[in-house]
């Protein structure tokens, strides 16, 4: 199984037709979505894996306030998008070495 966001060369995103059929979903200036990356990721998975998905470690009020602020900074900057994907792992925090 493999997605690719990238686009064949000289297409721009605003062309694409699922673009322009869905455009209220997309954001207005699609010109820089995704982002460029240095570095192509992929995950190869073997054949008939089913998805796993784990439960949200618990986490106090002032943790849950500090990934809600991590994760609406990455997503502004288009680091990160939304998911619905059947897989997922749950966040864990870890104090840096300074204890901030």
């Amino acid at each position: 199984m493999f997605a690719s966001l990238k686009l064949e060369s000289g297409v721009k995103m605003e062309e694409l037709l699922v673009v322009c059929e869905f455009s209220d979903v997309f954001p207005g200036d699609v010109s820089d979505v995704p982002p460029e990356r240095e570095v192509e990721f992929t995950i190869d998975l073997i054949p008939g894996t089913s998805p796993i998905s784990m439960a949200p470690y618990r986490m106090s009020a002032s943790e849950l306030k500090e990934l809600k602020k991590r994760l609406e900074e990455l997503l502004e900057k288009k680091l990160i998008r939304p998911s619905v994907s059947p897989w997922g792992a749950p966040v864990l925090l870890v104090k840096k070495k300074d204890g901030s």
